[in-house]
């Protein structure tokens, strides 16, 4: 069984990894290519391109000129660890030891605009690119012409050596176009978390990402391998609702919490 996370845009290259375990993407050499052209682009360029500040454009104009190979631990980090954000803050990955993250590396990948489909202890460099970004290239007009059947292989490589072969989406709906249903060798199992308030129940996107991040860490830390077992999630108050799911499209629904004042 295999996890997708989609990436986040926040993140930590100050704080130090708990574990010398790493790993370089597998998809290191088309990450390359999108540098190169990512290299042209000057800050007018990003801020157009990316719908971001002035600020922010001069950033990612700095983080693409610096980006550099070999990637090493100390020129670059794992993304589990580099990444911050709702879905991140879910996952308890601080309390985790190496065979937690060894784990990890053979059932989650964490689906990237620009490095293609990660493992946890994957080193990254930072960097913003989004995979819905209109990014010109020599395989087309935007990145998911780019990445094409790419991450899709990838992923069905690896979901080759599980014995049950299901691919967990818990990736945004912009990450996962990336991946081609249809070609997956195996079952793809979507979830979906929902909010329940005065009787109407309904995606709430902040929460949803959170829950995201607690599923991901309940199925790394109890080893789960069967779809199955999934039902049993019952992180932050969220149950899995019969009544709502399909076949291969799961949802969990809890009482939306109270503001917090």
């Amino acid at each position: 069984m295999l996890i997708t996370l989609s990436p986040s845009k926040g993140q930590d290259f100050e704080t130090s990894t708990p574990s010398e375990i790493y790993s370089i993407p597998d998809q290191l050499s088309d990450s390359q290519l999108l540098i190169e052209k990512a290299k042209k682009l000057d800050v007018k360029d990003v801020r157009e391109l990316m719908a971001v500040s002035e600020n922010i454009s001069i950033l990612n104009v700095e983080r693409f000129n610096t980006w550099q190979t070999p990637f090493t631990p100390d020129n670059a980090k794992p993304a589990l660890f580099a990444f911050k954000g709702d879905v991140y803050s879910g996952i308890q990955k601080e309390k985790y030891n190496d065979n937690d993250l060894a784990y990890a590396q053979e059932h989650l990948r964490i689906l990237s605009g620009l490095y293609g489909a990660l493992r946890p202890m994957d080193l990254i460099q930072p960097y913003r690119l989004e995979m819905k970004t209109k990014l010109k290239n020599k395989r087309g007009e935007n990145l998911y012409q780019f990445w094409g059947e790419r991450i899709t292989d990838k992923l069905n490589e690896t979901l080759e050596g599980h014995s049950e072969k299901v691919l967990v989406n818990l990736a945004s709906n912009e990450y996962f176009k990336s991946v081609k249903p249809k070609k997956l060798n195996g079952r793809l199992l979507n979830i979906n978390f929902k909010e329940t308030k005065d009787g109407k129940t309904r995606v709430v996107a902040i929460f949803a990402k959170r829950a995201r991040g607690m599923m991901t860490d309940f199925i790394l830390r109890n080893r789960i391998e069967h779809a199955e077992d999934i039902k049993d999630f019952g992180a932050g108050g969220y149950n899995f609702s019969a009544q709502e799911s399909t076949a291969d499209n799961w949802v969990f629904t809890r009482a939306q919490p109270a503001p917090k004042k």
